[in-house]
């Protein structure tokens, strides 16, 4: 039986939602050569592994059920993991509340509508969650009924343009777009070789995770950086 966005969402803990249901990825052996499909050799050409989403999703846009599970996954990594973020974790934490506010007050029906959500409660709060809501506008713009591979693409492109007129550098300044900005590229290549959206959303993730190695000063990435890293990871697991 299809369960309603409400019923996807797990029991609430400490003032939040978290997901009720996590879905396992496995990670598998590249195919021999000449045997690769566009999937297969975007994916070698990414990382060298394939990595199967669940079995009957591979093919499958992302609904308002898995965009919802993205969130939840992706807010659950800010609260676990927000000392990585050092003073940033705080923010999150606040704009991740805000977001969850939005969505308990407007139940999500589309898939944009969680991305809309998201947007609002990070625009409520200043500083890099502020800087981070055109990202989220432009996905809730991108993707309204379901997310699929060139709603993605549409999305990253269009959200990592309005994030650098907000105010953040461009790419090379060691900032979150430098995370932003492979990953866009990766969403482009996946779109055109015709992938579907969960494996677009590993090459994406690959592609984050490069760009903020590249962001380290003293030892450390731009906690904006991660944060983008984290977005795509947890899409991946949906």
């Amino acid at each position: 039986m299809r369960r309603s966005p409400e019923q996807y969402r797990g029991p609430r803990r400490g003032g939040r939602w978290t997901v009720g249901e996590r879905r396992r990825t496995r990670v598998g052996t590249a195919p021999a050569p000449g045997t690769a499909t566009a999937l297969d050799e975007l994916e070698l050409r990414e990382g060298g592994r394939r990595v199967d989403p669940l079995t009957g999703t591979r093919t499958a846009d992302l609904d308002v059920e898995r965009v919802l599970a993205w969130w939840r996954g992706f807010e659950e990594q800010v609260f676990s993991r927000g000392a990585e973020l050092r003073g940033l974790g705080r923010e999150l934490e606040e704009a991740a509340r805000a977001a969850d506010t939005v969505l308990e007050r407007n139940p999500p029906v589309l898939a944009g509508d969680v991305f809309g959500a998201v947007a609002a409660g990070f625009a409520a709060v200043p500083g890099v969650p502020a800087l981070l809501a055109p990202w989220f506008a432009e996905f809730a713009r991108s993707c309204g009924r379901a997310a699929g591979t060139r709603e993605l693409a549409d999305a990253a492109r269009a959200g990592a343009s309005a994030v650098q007129r907000a105010g953040a550098p461009g790419p090379g300044a060691g900032s979150l777009v430098d995370a932003m900005v492979p990953a866009v590229e990766a969403l482009a290549g996946a779109d055109a070789a015709g992938v579907p959206a969960v494996a677009a959303l590993h090459a994406a993730y690959r592609a984050a995770a490069d760009g903020t190695r590249h962001t380290v000063t003293g030892g450390l990435v731009d906690p904006g950086a991660l944060v983008v890293t984290w977005f795509f990871e947890r899409g991946t697991v949906v």
